[in-house]
C-alpha cells in the first residue's frame, strides 16, 4: 500500500518519440556554415576553424590564430573541500580585426533546462565518442548526478572519455527542432579522482552527420567556452548565438593536468515550431490549475500564506512553530473546518517540506496544495470537503529557510547539489535529529522490550539534551511540534526523521522522494504539481485507515489522556491524546486489542478493520483499579466507603 502511495509521488515517464535523421534543409530554416563532421582540434595542434558559407553569403575568410596549451596545476589534496560558490563563466574574449574587444553581453539564461538533471532526457538520447566504463557513460554526463562511494561501479558520477581519446565529445539529440541558448557544466562527482574540463566548444547538427560551430561575434572562429575549476561548481556559457539545430555536442578541448576528460551537463534550449510539419509537435507539458507556479523566496512564500489565509479566512490558519538561526520563522499553514483546535476523533496530520535548502520542489508543492485545497473548497469539490471537514491538516514548507534563501540567490540550474542544503550553521537536518533506533535494537536484542524498555515513545538520550549538544534551532522546532499535537500520519519531501518520528511519537511517517532534480525550472512546476497532486490527496486519506475511539473512564465518561493501545502482533504501541482520543492505523483484518491506563483495569477487546473507507471505531471504558479509587478518596478527604474497605481488607487477606 505504501509502496504504491510513494510510487504515485514519482516522475511520470517523459514522451518519447523516435525521429529520422533530417537533412540540414528540412527545417526550412537559413543554415549556419557547415562542415563535414569536422572534429575538435587536438590539445597540441592549432585550432583549425572551418570555412564555409553561412546564410547564403558568399566564402568568408578566416583568420586563423594558434593557441597554446595552459598547464592547469593543483596541488594534491588528500580529500575534497567544500566546493566554492558557483561562478557564471563567459565566453572567450577575443580581438576583432579593428583591434575592439568582443565583450559577450550579460549571462542571464533565456531559455529552460532541456532536462538532462530531471531526466526527461533520457538515456538513449545520449552519446558519446568514448567512455571510460559503463558507469561513466554518456548517460552519466547529467547535471548534480551522484556516484556511489566505489569508483569503477555502475553509477559514477561523470561522463568520462577513454584517456586515449584524442578528440571526445559528449552528444544530445533533442529530437525535435529546438532553440539553443546555453550550456552548464560539472566536473566528476567523485571521493577518490579530481576529474573536470577546463575549457570547451559547441557544435550543432541537424543530421548528426554534418555539423557546425559556435562561433565568436567578432573574430568568426570558433568560440572556446571556459569550464570548471573544481568538481561541483556549476558553470554557466551563454552561447555568443542562439542556434537551432536538433543535435548538440561539447567538445572538451583542455581538462586539469593528470585527469581525465570528465563532465556533467545540462543544456539551455527552448523547443521551436517545425515550419514544415516533419517533427512529431512537442509534447506540452502543464497543468489545468490556476496556481501560481514560480518558485518563491522567504517573503515571497509568506505573502502567498497570507493571500490563502485570507481568501479562505474559515479553514486556515497560519502560525509558526519556531525560528530559524537566521531568525526566520517557520511557517506553518493549518487547514481545517475548525482550525485553531483539535477536535475530539479528529486525526492530525502534517506535510514537511524544505529539511533540505536547495531541495524546492517539496517546498513549491505544499504552497501548491495549500492554495488548492482553498480554491476547491470554495468550489464545494466534495473530496477537498471532505479531508478539510474530517481531519486537520498542517503544511510546514520550509523547515530550513535559511538554507533555501542561499539556494534561492544561485537560482535553480546553478546551486549545485550541495549549497543550501544545510543550515546556516553547517548542520544538516536530515542526519540531526536523535537516534533513537539503536538503543531499541540493543533492548530488543536483550529482550527488554515492552517489560523494561518501552516500544513507543522512546525518550531523548541524555546527550541530546545537554547544552553542548549539536542540535539545530530547526530542529529542535520540529521536535516541540511533534510532542504538542497528537500527529497520526505524516510525510517528509524530503529527509531521515521518519524514524525518529515514530519512535518518539505516535505518528508514522515516510519519506518520499519527488525528483532526481532538486531544484526545478519554473517551467517545470505545473507539470510535476501535476504529477504528484493525487498522490498528495491519496495519501492524506490514508488516515481512515484502520481503528480509531476513546478511551473512557467508565465513571464520569471522562477520556483518559496517555491510555496505551495495544495490538497482538504489532510491536508497536499507540498512546490517546488529552482527550482521550486515538487513531491506530491498519490494513484490513481482525485484531485484538488492548486499552491500558495507570490506575485502571486493562479491557481487551476484538476490533475488525474492513475494505470500507474510514476508521472503524473501537472505543474502551476502563474502571478505575480500587487502589486508584482510595487513592483519589484519601487525597480528597473523604472517608472510605464501606464496600470499598470490606474489598481492600479482602485483597490484603488474599496477598498474605
Amino acid at each position: 500500500m505504501w509502496g504504491l502511495l510513494l510510487a504515485l509521488a514519482a516522475f511520470a515517464p517523459a514522451v518519447e518519440v523516435g525521429l529520422g535523421a533530417p537533412s540540414t534543409s528540412v527545417l526550412g530554416l537559413a543554415s549556419p556554415a557547415t562542415t563535414k563532421a569536422p572534429v575538435p582540434t587536438p590539445r597540441s595542434s592549432p585550432a583549425q576553424p572551418s570555412a564555409g558559407k553561412e546564410n547564403g553569403t558568399s566564402e568568408q575568410h578566416v583568420r586563423i590564430r594558434v593557441i597554446k596549451k595552459k598547464k592547469i596545476v593543483m596541488k594534491k589534496r588528500k580529500k575534497l573541500t567544500h566546493p566554492r560558490p558557483p561562478v557564471t563563466a563567459r565566453p572567450s574574449v577575443t580581438t576583432s580585426p579593428t583591434g575592439t574587444l568582443d565583450l559577450p553581453e550579460k549571462q542571464e539564461p533565456d531559455c529552460p533546462p532541456l532536462g538532462l538533471e530531471s531526466l526527461r532526457v533520457s538515456d538513449n538520447q545520449l552519446d558519446a565518442s568514448s567512455s571510460q566504463s559503463f558507469g561513466l557513460g554518456p548517460h552519466r554526463g547529467r547535471l548534480n548526478i551522484q556516484s556511489g562511494l566505489e569508483d569503477g561501479d555502475l553509477f559514477d558520477g561523470a561522463w568520462c572519455a577513454e584517456q586515449q581519446d584524442a578528440e571526445p565529445w559528449l552528444q544530445v539529440d533533442a529530437r525535435h527542432p529546438t532553440r539553443f541558448s546555453g550550456v552548464i557544466t560539472q566536473g566528476r562527482n567523485s571521493i577518490w579522482r579530481y576529474d573536470w574540463v577546463t575549457s570547451y566548444k559547441v557544435q550543432f547538427s541537424n543530421d548528426s552527420r554534418t555539423w557546425w560551430g559556435s562561433k565568436n561575434r567578432s573574430s568568426g572562429m570558433d568560440a572556446v567556452f571556459p569550464a570548471n575549476s573544481d568538481p561541483e561548481t556549476p558553470v554557466l556559457n551563454l552561447l555568443p548565438e542562439p542556434q537551432v539545430a536538433r543535435f548538440i555536442r561539447l567538445l572538451p578541448q583542455t581538462w586539469l593536468q593528470g585527469g581525465a576528460s570528465c563532465l556533467r551537463a545540462e543544456i539551455l534550449a527552448c523547443p521551436v515550431s517545425d515550419p514544415n510539419g516533419l517533427f512529431p509537435e512537442v509534447p506540452v507539458l502543464g497543468s489545468s490549475d490556476s496556481l501560481d507556479f514560480r518558485h518563491h523566496d522567504y517573503k515571497a512564500m509568506r505573502k502567498l500564506m497570507k493571500q490563502v489565509n485570507e481568501q479562505c479566512p474559515n479553514i486556515t490558519r497560519i502560525y509558526s512553530i519556531g525560528r530559524s538561526h537566521q531568525g526566520l520563522k517557520l511557517y506553518v499553514m493549518e487547514m481545517s473546518d475548525q482550525p485553531g483546535e483539535h477536535e475530539l476523533g479528529e486525526p492530525e496530520v502534517r506535510y514537511v517540506a524544505g529539511m533540505h535548502g536547495n531541495e524546492a520542489l517539496g517546498r513549491e508543492l505544499l504552497l501548491l496544495l495549500m492554495q488548492f485545497l482553498c480554491r476547491e473548497f470554495l468550489r464545494g469539490d466534495p473530496r477537498v470537503t471532505r479531508l478539510l471537514t474530517e481531519m486537520r491538516i498542517h503544511l510546514l514548507p520550509s523547515m530550513n529557510p535559511d538554507g533555501y534563501e542561499t539556494a534561492f540567490r544561485r537560482g535553480s540550474e546553478l546551486v549545485g547539489w550541495a549549497e543550501g542544503r544545510w543550515n546556516h550553521q553547517g548542520i544538516d537536518l536530515n542526519h540531526n535529529f536523535a537516534d533513537l533506533n539503536t538503543p531499541l535494537w540493543e533492548a530488543e536484542d536483550e529482550g527488554l522490550v515492552p517489560d523494561t524498555v518501552p516500544n513507543h515513545h522512546l525518550p531523548l538520550p541524555t546527550y541530546y539534551t545537554l547544552p553542548n549538544a549539536t542540535v539545530a534551532p530547526e530542529t529542535w522546532a520540529v521536535i516541540k511540534w511533534m510532542q504538542r499535537i497528537p500527529f497520526v500520519l505524516s510525510a517528509n519531501l524530503h529527509g531521515g526523521m521518519n524514524d525518529f518520528s515514530y519512535l518518539h511519537t505516535n505518528c508514522f511517517e515516510v519519506t518520499v522522494e519527488l525528483s532526481c532534480d532538486k531544484f526545478p525550472h519554473e517551467n517545470e512546476l505545473p507539470q510535476e504539481w501535476e504529477n504528484n497532486k493525487d498522490a498528495l490527496l491519496t495519501y492524506l486519506e490514508q488516515v481512515r485507515m484502520g481503528i480509531a475511539g476513546v478511551v473512557r473512564d467508565k465513571d464520569t465518561e471522562l477520556g483518559i489522556a496517555d491510555a496505551v493501545i495495544s495490538v497482538d502482533g504489532i510491536n508497536h504501541d499507540v498512546t490517546t491524546a488529552w482527550g482521550g482520543d486515538y487513531w491506530r492505523l491498519l490494513t484490513p483484518g481482525d485484531y485484538m486489542v488492548t486499552a491500558s491506563a495507570e490506575g485502571y483495569h486493562t479491557v481487551t477487546r476484538s476490533c475488525r478493520v474492513t475494505f470500507e473507507e474510514g476508521p472503524v471505531p473501537c472505543n474502551f471504558r476502563l474502571t478505575k483499579t480500587p487502589k486508584q479509587r482510595l487513592r483519589e478518596l484519601l487525597a480528597a478527604g473523604a472517608k472510605v466507603p464501606p464496600d470499598l474497605r470490606r474489598r481492600l481488607e479482602r485483597l490484603r487477606g488474599q496477598k498474605n
